[in-house]
């Protein structure tokens, strides 16, 4: 059974940095898509960064305009992947999610229970 969970989240200053964990049970993950997307209140859930397998040789990491030269998304292992927040804003404040989707798929079928990064003002 497939299972993601996150772990990292909390509370910080805006432009202070906090760096969230992705662990995977289950089967393999080495070439799957991995990713973070984010919802905060009110809002619809929005794609952050993903690391996906490319041509079997190495990760390509893919992240929103939105954090881009902030965040850094970096596959740990097969089984982890972490998001690496720095220069945080309060429009940062959400639920982060760690979605994974198996290769030769565009759908992410698996996902986290989340993990909430509040960014105070």
């Amino acid at each position: 059974q497939v299972q993601l969970v996150e772990s990292g989240g909390g509370l910080v200053q805006a432009g202070g940095s906090l760096r969230l964990s992705c662990a995977a049970s289950g089967p393999t993950f080495t070439t799957y898509t991995m990713a973070w997307f984010r919802q905060a209140p009110g809002k619809e859930r929005e794609f952050v960064a993903a690391v996906r397998w490319s041509r079997g040789t190495s990760y390509l990491a893919n992240l929103s305009d939105s954090v881009k030269g902030r965040f850094t998304i970096s596959r740990d292992n097969a089984m982890q992947v972490s998001l690496q927040m720095s220069s945080l804003k309060p429009e940062d404040t959400a639920v982060y999610y760690c979605a994974a989707a198996p290769p030769g798929r565009g759908t992410y079928d698996h996902w986290g229970q989340g993990t909430q990064v509040t960014v105070s003002s």
